[in-house]
């Protein structure tokens, strides 16, 4: 099970994200998303979870949970939007060009 975590410290790595949810079961990745050009956090991560018991129960704990001085939101994390590329374009209605 993926979970979203959110109002992630900044100086909080991927190693003390994954340390947090531990306690709840087998983590199988954990991420703290970082804006590609500066490398910084952009303060929220996912976690991914083996088993959805020990994945919610982590949810139920963690959520308003303070980690590092700020209060975690933590859920079940939404499928990503896809991303249409291109297309579109065309315009006014005259069609003589």
């Amino acid at each position: 099970m993926r979970i979203y975590v959110g109002n992630l410290a900044y100086g909080i790595t991927d190693q003390e994200l994954e340390e947090a949810f531990a306690p709840f079961g087998q983590v199988e990745s954990a991420q703290v998303v970082t804006d590609r050009y500066s490398g910084r956090s952009k303060g929220f991560g996912f976690v991914e979870m083996a088993d959805k018991e020990q994945a919610e129960a982590a949810i139920a704990s963690l959520n308003a949970k303070e980690l590092s001085g700020r209060a975690l939101t933590v859920n079940e994390a939404r499928p990503r939007p896809e991303r249409s590329f291109g297309g579109g374009g065309g315009g006014g209605g005259d069609s003589r060009w």
